[in-house]
């Protein structure tokens, strides 16, 4: 289950563990006092811990990506540029000007048969936008350059800073009921071992329940993707934005989609079905085309 959770995710969970672990063994979470939760005292320390984990998770984002990924990123005054990276370069920055960013987005490649693109960082006037050597092997440029307006127009939207503040508001309601869960379980043993209950059941919960929480943030997730194929159709053009989704709905019938590294498909362009639906930060292609395809003639 956790192979399934995106890297944002991932690390959030890691952050909010880490911080609650901390905060514990320091004493700073003065929450509890002789007549039992003090409720207005926890949820203050519960949003403090909540957005500081979200914001901590935003701010690594995209150095983390080009780590987990192996992104290496294009130097745009290099003079020594293949004629391929300076295509991939100048499209980004257009579509980027196109789109109102003031600061041009990094723009890099990492290398995978797989046919896939992301796009990460903290606002969108420090952000990336990575395809993978598949996607630039197997698809013309027509289709790249529809790739690259849905990544530009994820950036342009502020995606990942909503969902920042989606997972603090997540993470609030995490720390608050895993601390309230696990003082009632403390209550239920011995004195002299109470404390060590508190502890261990605390830090489950916060793993379990931001699992669960991650949920909410995956359907947002898949909300996002249909309001950045709807933006990059007006960034690129509506029949390039299908016909990228056409070719990529092509290469995940090839299995040229890479799976293996769930930590970070909230990235990926690709999608899930039955169950890990729910897990999936990508909607299926076919109905992201139809939906495109229906509002054309809307």
């Amino acid at each position: 289950m956790f192979k399934r959770i995106s890297l944002f995710l991932l690390t959030n969970i890691l952050v909010i563990v880490t911080i609650g672990i901390v905060a514990s063994v320091l004493g700073v979470n003065r929450y509890i006092d002789e007549s039992g939760i003090n409720f207005g005292s926890l949820l203050a320390f519960s949003a403090i811990i909540g957005f500081t984990g979200s914001i901590i998770s935003l701010l690594i984002s995209k150095q983390m990506a080009k780590w987990v990924m192996g992104v290496q990123v294009i130097d745009p005054n290099n003079p020594h540029l293949e004629s391929y990276e300076q295509w991939l370069v100048q499209e980004v920055h257009d579509l980027a000007r196109e789109a109102g960013i003031s600061k041009m987005p990094q723009v890099g490649i990492y290398n995978s048969p797989e046919v896939n693109a992301f796009a990460t960082g903290p606002s969108k006037n420090n952000s990336l936008v990575a395809v993978s050597t598949g996607l630039l092997e197997r698809m013309d440029k027509d289709a790249v350059s529809g790739v690259l307006s849905h990544e530009i127009a994820h950036v342009a939207n502020g995606d990942m800073v909503t969902m920042t503040l989606l997972q603090g508001v997540i993470n609030t309601f995490v720390v608050f009921l895993s601390r309230v869960i696990a003082y009632i379980a403390s209550t239920f043993v011995r004195e002299e071992v109470a404390g060590i209950v508190h502890f261990v059941v605390m830090i489950i919960l916060d793993i379990l329940l931001s699992i669960l929480g991650s949920l909410v943030v995956m359907a947002f997730s898949r909300y996002r993707e249909y309001r950045a194929d709807e933006a990059g159709a007006r960034l690129g053009g509506r029949d390039k934005m299908i016909y990228a989704l056409e070719s990529l709905r092509q290469a995940v019938d090839m299995d040229l989609v890479d799976d293996s590294q769930k930590s970070v498909a909230a990235f990926k362009i690709s999608g899930k079905s039955g169950f890990w639906k729910l897990f999936s930060s990508h909607p299926d292609l076919e109905d992201r085309i139809a939906r495109l395809r229906q509002n054309m003639y809307n």
